[in-house]
């Protein structure tokens, strides 16, 4: 059995201000970046073995994943002190459009909490000049399957360090939730979630700090 690893980047400064972020290169705050850590010491807890990296093209993410590996020790994805990984725009956040750098709340009594919401959450209708949930599966599912995948079915461990709309559409990729569900699924800046895999089939997932995600009660995997 091996491991996917789904990891959302530390708070970001503009998490922390409530604002659209984005394709947009935000930092991580010190919160962050203790997230980040706290990551990689879960990983060393649980004696988790990492393969392979991916990650956005964006510093955040980047960020995180160069934290999480230090601190959980796996030397065998750092060269000259720097982090082995493969960066992909396909793995970027969902691009809000003109929401970029607003302010959600400002925004919701501006535009309407009802429009907002939609905007947000719903699965296919996109914010002006942006991206749906639907565009990022649209993007993140080939990339997936072409990079990422034929790696699981040869049973290495993966970690993917990347964004909250990214990783919903892998989740939508992997079986783990429906379009219409992924919506209420909320994942946590800095935690990570792992999927454990049997040639290449979804067994099970859980968040390394054991706070348990479970699988809706019809699904079949």
């Amino acid at each position: 059995m091996n491991k996917l690893i789904l990891l959302r980047h530390g708070q970001s400064q503009w998490n922390l201000e409530n604002r659209f972020t984005g394709w947009k290169n935000v930092p991580l705050t010190e919160k962050g970046e203790a997230e980040a850590k706290k990551a990689g010491e879960l990983i060393k807890k649980h004696n988790i073995s990492i393969d392979r990296v991916f990650s956005s093209v964006l510093e955040r993410a980047n960020r995180t994943a160069e934290i999480a590996i230090k601190k959980a020790e796996l030397n065998n994805l750092l060269e000259n002190n720097k982090i082995i990984m493969t960066c992909s725009e396909k793995l970027n956040e969902r691009d809000y459009g003109d929401l970029v750098g607003l302010n959600k709340q400002e925004t919701a009594d501006k535009f309407g909490k009802d429009q907002v919401h939609i905007w947000r959450r719903s699965y296919d209708t996109p914010p002006p000049n942006g991206e749906s949930l639907k565009d990022v599966v649209e993007r993140v599912s080939p990339y997936f399957k072409e990079n990422i995948k034929p790696l699981i079915d040869k049973g290495e461990n993966i970690l993917i360090a990347a964004h909250g709309n990214s990783l919903r559409a892998m989740m939508i990729e992997l079986g783990m939730y429906k379009p219409e569900e992924i919506s209420n699924i909320e994942l946590p800046t800095g935690s990570p979630l792992c999927i454990n895999l049997d040639q290449g089939r979804l067994v099970d997932f859980k968040s390394v700090s054991y706070t348990h995600l479970t699988l809706p009660t019809n699904r079949e995997v």
